[in-house]
């Protein structure tokens, strides 16, 4: 009976995260409440990265047209420098310089981030907020800018954007497409440009969570875990097709109000 309550709770957890993390209310504020709601101490920065790679096979079967087009279109100008591919190859350029920010600053900064927001529930609130003011500016941009015309600039600005998410309760998709749309992108693009910047650095933090995990094997549950990695999959994909379908209707607004619902409920109620 305890190995299926388990089960039960780290698949739930898996939904959770899986849920939350393509949307723009932050998975990892909203595990945070978790924490402090449930006490469940299975909720780390290595555990949370696991569950991300379930997130990112989600991002990568609903862009998989995309990515195999700007990779071979890539690969196709730089072997023969064919024009025609070199809009692809600029905007996988930009992606990788987008990178950086959040690269750099999620090495030097782990072990700060985890120890002053794991615990801090008032923080989350205050840092909900600002997603939730975030959201609201831009409620009604639409944007005139396609891939080809994002330029070094922007990518440098939605990679800081970025950057700023690793704070819990800061929105990564809510960041990113917060700070292309603030730059004239189109909403597609912004959402798209957001979606595949979320690859390498998913893949950075799954590597650092799978390597902390196998630094203490016998510490991991490996098939409950697993079973989260599954539903936190499921759960990305389901919410990555309803949150595109948001985006078309232009109800951004929605998402501000549940952020600062939740950050009110944490200020007088929680905190």
């Amino acid at each position: 009976m305890n190995d299926i309550l388990i089960l039960l709770e780290y698949l739930f957890l898996g939904i959770f995260q899986g849920f939350t993390e393509p949307i723009p209310v932050s998975s990892s504020g909203h595990l945070v409440l978790l924490r402090h709601l449930m006490g469940l101490n299975n909720l780390n920065i290595t555990f949370e990265g696991f569950l991300n790679f379930g997130s990112l096979l989600a991002v990568l079967l609903i862009y998989r047209k995309d990515i195999v087009r700007l990779t071979t279109n890539s690969v196709s100008y730089l072997i023969n420098r064919d024009k025609e591919k070199a809009s692809d190859f600029r905007f996988v350029l930009f992606l990788i310089i987008a990178t950086i920010p959040a690269g750099i600053l999620g090495v030097l900064l782990e072990d700060w981030i985890s120890a002053t927001f794991s615990d801090k529930i008032r923080m989350v609130g205050v840092t909900l907020f600002i997603t939730g003011i975030a959201l609201w500016i831009i409620r009604n941009l639409r944007g005139h800018k396609g891939e080809a015309e994002i330029t070094v600039k922007d990518a440098i600005i939605i990679g800081l954007a970025q950057a700023i998410s690793l704070m819990p309760g800061i929105s990564r998709s809510g960041a990113t497409i917060v700070g292309a749309m603030l730059l004239g992108l189109k909403q597609d693009t912004a959402l798209r440009f957001s979606f595949l910047l979320y690859i390498p650095v998913s893949l950075g933090t799954m590597i650092f969570s799978v390597s902390d995990m196998m630094d203490k094997p016998g510490d991991v549950l490996w098939i409950p875990s697993l079973i989260a990695l599954i539903g936190a999959l499921i759960a990305t994909y389901f919410a990555l097709i309803w949150f595109m379908n948001i985006m078309k209707s232009g109800n951004l607004k929605y998402f501000a109000w549940y952020c600062f619902a939740v950050a009110l409920v944490i200020f007088f109620v929680l905190a």
